[in-house]
C-alpha cells in the first residue's frame, strides 16, 4: 500500500512540475488535444482491418477521384452492367416482365401456364449431369414424396409450437438424427436453419457471445483458413467481429497449422476447419486444429455444409477419411447442409453443437418486448414448416442404407474424374480431393479459356481464383452412365486444342477474372459484383405481358 502511495505521489509531483508556470488555458488545451489524439490512435488500432489495408483503401479512393480514372472506371462498369443484363434477358428469351399486379387475378390455368414457361427457361441440361453442384437431385420418387409432404405442411409455422406440435417434433428428430450421424454424445444438440450460410453465422454468433459473456473477451475474432466458405466473412461483417484468414499449403491446399497457431491471440473466440472446403474439395486437418483448440481453450467449428451427408457415411461406403466429427476431442460444432447430399429441398441445413451450453448463446431472447417474451433459435422468426417436414421425409425415406449407397456412387465418380483428369496433358488436379469436388488448373494455358469452351459444350462449372482453377462438384446426377466419361473427354479434347493452338483472345471469363484479380482496388471488384446483383433484380422490359 505504501509503495502505491509513493508512486502516486511521484506521479502528482511530476504533473505539477510539467504544469508549473503554464497558464490554465494551455493546460486545458494540451490535455484535450492529447486525449483526442490518444482516442484517435486507439480507434485506428482497434478496427478490424489492418492499418496497411486501410491505408491502401484510402490511397485508392484518392486515385479514383482523379477525373480521368473515375470516368474510365464508370465507363467499364456501365459496359459490364449492360453486358450482364443482356445475358440475363437472353436467358429468358428477352420476354417482357410483369411490373404491376394484374387488375384481375389470373385463372389457375393461366398461372400454371406461365409458371411452366418460366421454369423452362435456361440452356443448361442439369438433368443430364452438366451442372457442377447446383441441383442435388435424389430421384423422381423422392421428388414426388417431398412435394406431397410439403403440400400437407404448407401453412405450418414452427414459431408456434403449440399450434403445430408435429412440425416441432419433426425438427427435433432431424436435429437428433444429424447429431447421431456425427457421433454426438447425449448432450449434443442443434437447430435447423435456412441454409449453410445461416448455420455458419449462427455458430459465429454463439462463439462471439460465449467469448464476451463467459470468457470476458471484449473484441472477439475468428480464425479461418483462406479456403473456408465466404459465409464466415459475411458472419463477421453482420456480427461486427474481426476475422483473420490463415494461409494454406499451396500443394495440399490444407490449412497451415503452424501459421494458425501463430495467429491465435487472447481475442480468438473460434477456430475453423472445413470438411471439405468448397474450392478444391480438401478436408482440413481437423485433428491438428482440435489440438490447438484444446491447448488454447478455443471452440472449434467444422464446416461440413458441402459434404456432410457424404463424409458421415464414407467409412461405411468403403472410403477412409481423416477424423472430423464429435469423436475428435476439441470439435465443439458442425454445420451440415441437408439440402445438398441429404437430397432435401433447398432452404434446409443444421448447425450442431457438442454441448447445450454453446447453443444457448446462439438463441435470441427479448424479455422486455410489449408483445411478450420473444425467443427464436436462429435468425428467422416465422419459418416454413413445409421445408422441415420435407427434410424429415427425405431423411426417413433414404435411411442410412440409402445414403451409404449414394455416397459410394458419388465418391467413386469423383475418384474417376480425379484419376481421369490427371492423365490429361496440360491439366493438374489441385491437391488430393477426398470427397466430391475435383478442381483442375493448367500450366500450359489460361484455365479460364478451358472454362469458356466447356461452357459452350453445355457444362456449367465453377470458376475459382487465388489460384486460378475451375472445379466440378459431383452430385448423384453425375453418377449416371457416361457422364464422367463425357466430362473427361471434353476436358481432354479442349485441352489438346488449347495447347496446339493457343487462342489470341483468352476468352470472356479469362479476361474478367484476370482483370478482377489484378485490380489492387478491391472496391472496384465489389462494384462489378453489384452489377450482377442489380441485374438479377432488374426488369428492363417494362411492358406488362397483357395477361
Amino acid at each position: 500500500m505504501n509503495s502505491v502511495t509513493s508512486y502516486f505521489s511521484k506521479l502528482t509531483d511530476l504533473v505539477d512540475k510539467i504544469c508549473e508556470g503554464k497558464k490554465a488555458w494551455t493546460i486545458v488545451a494540451t490535455t484535450s488535444a492529447t486525449t483526442v489524439a490518444v482516442m484517435w490512435v486507439a480507434d485506428i488500432l482497434s478496427q478490424n482491418e489492418s492499418i496497411t489495408d486501410r491505408t491502401k483503401k484510402k490511397f485508392m479512393k484518392l486515385i479514383r477521384k482523379i477525373p480521368g480514372v473515375q470516368n474510365k472506371i464508370s465507363e467499364e462498369i456501365n459496359k459490364l452492367s449492360s453486358s450482364i443484363l443482356k445475358d440475363m434477358n437472353g436467358n429468358i428469351n428477352n420476354d417482357s416482365y410483369i411490373t404491376e399486379l394484374p387488375a384481375k387475378g389470373w385463372s389457375k390455368e393461366q398461372v400454371m401456364e406461365i409458371a411452366a414457361k418460366y421454369n423452362a427457361y435456361g440452356a443448361y441440361k442439369w438433368q443430364d449431369g452438366y451442372a457442377s453442384g447446383t441441383v442435388y437431385h435424389g430421384g423422381e420418387e423422392l421428388s414426388q414424396l417431398i412435394t406431397e409432404i410439403y403440400g400437407m405442411s404448407i401453412w405450418t409455422n414452427p414459431l408456434h409450437t403449440d399450434v403445430f406440435p408435429g412440425i416441432r417434433k419433426m425438427e427435433a428428430e432431424v436435429v437428433r438424427m444429424c447429431c447421431s450421424m456425427f457421433k454426438g454424445g447425449s448432450d449434443s444438440c442443434g437447430t435447423m436453419t435456412s441454409g449453410g450460410t445461416e448455420s455458419i453465422i449462427m455458430a459465429c454468433k454463439a462463439y462471439r457471445n460465449y467469448a464476451m459473456e463467459v470468457k470476458g473477451i471484449k473484441k472477439p475474432e475468428i480464425l479461418v483458413p483462406v479456403t473456408a466458405h465466404a459465409a464466415f466473412d459475411k458472419g463477421a461483417e453482420f456480427l461486427n467481429i474481426s476475422i483473420k484468414h490463415v494461409p494454406v499449403d499451396p500443394k495440399t491446399m490444407k490449412v497451415d497449422i503452424k501459421a494458425m497457431e501463430r495467429m491465435i491471440t487472447k481475442n480468438t473466440c473460434m477456430l475453423v476447419g472445413s470438411a471439405p472446403q468448397f474450392p478444391h474439395g480438401i478436408i482440413d486437418p481437423i485433428e491438428s486444429i482440435a489440438c490447438l483448440a484444446r491447448k488454447y481453450d478455443i471452440p472449434l467449428h467444422v464446416d461440413a455444409c458441402l459434404g456432410g451427408f457424404l463424409i458421415a457415411f464414407a467409412a461405411d461406403a468403403g472410403f477412409n477419411l481423416p477424423k472430423f466429427d464429435f469423436t475428435v476431442d476439441g470439435v465443439t460444432s458442425i454445420s451440415c447442409d441437408t439440402h445438398k447430399y441429404g437430397f432435401t429441398p433447398k432452404g434446409s441445413s443444421v448447425v450442431l453443437y457438442s454441448k447445450k451450453k454453446y447453443r444457448h448463446f446462439q438463441f435470441f431472447v427479448q424479455t422486455d418486448w410489449p408483445g411478450g417474451i420473444y425467443a427464436t433459435p436462429a435468425i428467422s422468426g416465422s419459418r416454413p414448416g413445409g421445408i422441415i417436414a420435407a427434410t424429415w421425409g427425405a431423411m426417413i425415406y433414404y435411411g442410412r442404407e440409402g445414403y451409404i449407397d449414394t455416397t459410394r456412387e458419388i465418391l467413386r465418380t469423383a475418384k474417376k474424374l480425379d484419376e481421369g483428369c490427371r492423365k490429361i496433358p496440360g491439366i493438374q488436379v489441385m491437391g488430393q480431393p477426398e470427397v466430391s469436388v475435383v478442381a483442375i488448373t493448367s500450366d500450359k494455358y489460361n484455365i479460364y479459356s478451358l472454362f469458356d469452351r466447356m461452357t459452350k459444350k453445355g457444362w456449367n462449372l465453377n470458376a475459382l481464383q487465388f489460384p486460378n482453377c475451375i472445379h466440378i462438384a459431383v452430385t448423384f446426377l453425375h453418377t449416371k452412365e457416361g457422364v464422367a466419361e463425357r466430362f473427361i473427354a471434353d476436358v481432354a479434347s479442349i485441352s489438346e486444342e488449347l495447347i496446339k493452338n493457343p487462342p489470341e483472345d483468352p476468352g470472356e471469363s479469362a479476361a474478367m477474372y484476370g482483370l478482377a484479380q489484378s485490380l489492387p482496388d478491391r472496391s472496384i471488384v465489389n462494384e462489378f459484383a453489384w452489377c450482377y446483383l442489380d441485374a438479377c433484380y432488374s426488369s428492363s422490359n417494362n411492358t406488362p405481358n397483357g395477361k
